[in-house]
């Protein structure tokens, strides 16, 4: 039975391999089978990003990288966050009844409080918005990493709390956690991040695709030894893109010595530029044509408004601030 699929993409830059083994990838499989609403968190992108033409060309971005990777604007509702603007009024009404306590309480606020973000309303309320999105469509699944369960948690207290104060009025969503193929590290070993600035982007071009597989830092076993490919930066990616025989060659490989991590690297380039190479020359497409994403891009927003306004409706009503006057004059 095909559900109603919710997700956010924060429009925060260059996609590269996290994004897509650890998000993307999912998303796009998702649409298939279940009706998808997808949209780029710009009201979200505003607690970290305060250039107004980055933010405008990230947004865009967003939406030609998921276009040129397949999805399909017919049976997912692609959309601009800001075009649906009850989604800000829901987060109002929603905040006079969520908790202090409870968004105190949420681990990403204190993180990016320690990675010097500024400790602003935005900031703090996050969650709410969050909420807001995910309960204005009637979610049913969120797909989301296990760091951000504790929002999904989140989101269904405070549809709780409505609820039982209010009337039924919200689906209760219930989290899709995303189990990426593998662990997908950055050229230094660490997590691949934007912010660690160890990232191997998809849409890039070739030479410099070949540059940073190059960088991938590796230990300092020879050649003729055996290396294990447990522990392998090279061999995490390569297992990403290769298929299961040609992985448990490489690992054979690995295991029995004679073979160079820069053989694995130079096979890693050809698999990147061989598996990324349609889309780019996709996306390449779509960014000669700019209106017809844009297109896309507002008819997503209508049909999610259409959602969001037939919710709202009942959500005024439940609250009081819509109301018939003949309830009035019958109370």
């Amino acid at each position: 039975m095909s559900k109603r699929v919710l997700s956010g993409i924060q429009p925060s830059g260059k996609v590269h391999l996290g994004n897509y083994y650890g998000a993307m990838l999912q998303h796009l499989e998702l649409q298939k089978e279940n009706e998808g609403f997808y949209f780029i968190a710009n009201y979200h992108a505003l607690t970290t990003i305060r250039d107004k033409n980055l933010l405008a060309r990230n947004t865009h971005d967003v939406a030609l990288d998921y276009l040129a990777l397949g999805l399909d604007p017919e049976k997912t509702v692609l959309f601009r966050q800001s075009d649906v603007p009850e989604v800000t009024e829901l987060a109002w009404i929603l905040s006079t009844i969520t908790p202090m306590g409870l968004l105190q309480r949420c681990v990403s606020y204190k993180e990016k409080l320690e990675r010097g973000l500024p400790a602003d309303h935005g900031l703090f309320a996050y969650p709410v918005l969050q909420a807001a999105d995910i309960l204005i469509y009637k979610s049913d699944l969120v797909p989301v990493g296990r760091d951000q369960k504790q929002h999904i948690e989140v989101t269904q207290d405070i549809a709780a709390k409505f609820n039982n104060t209010f009337g039924e009025i919200f689906v209760i969503p219930q989290e899709r956690i995303l189990e990426s193929t593998a662990v997908v590290p950055g050229i230094d070993g660490q997590k691949m991040s934007k912010s660690y600035d160890n990232t191997i982007e998809i849409f890039a071009d070739e030479k410099t695709i070949k540059q940073r597989v190059m960088s991938i830092v590796t230990d300092s076993t020879p050649l003729e030894s055996p290396k294990d490919p447990a522990t392998c930066n090279v061999m995490a990616l390569l297992r990403l893109v290769a298929g299961p025989e040609e992985t448990a060659e490489w690992e054979r490989r690995y295991r029995q010595g004679g073979t160079g991590y820069g053989h694995a690297k130079k096979r890693l380039i050809e698999l990147l530029i061989e598996t990324f190479g349609p889309y780019r020359r996709k996306r390449t497409e779509l960014e000669k044509d700019p209106r017809y994403v844009e297109s896309v891009l507002r008819k997503g927003a209508e049909r999610a408004r259409a959602v969001a306004a037939e919710t709202m409706k009942h959500v005024r009503a439940a609250v009081g601030i819509s109301y018939d006057p003949a309830e009035l004059e019958t109370a």
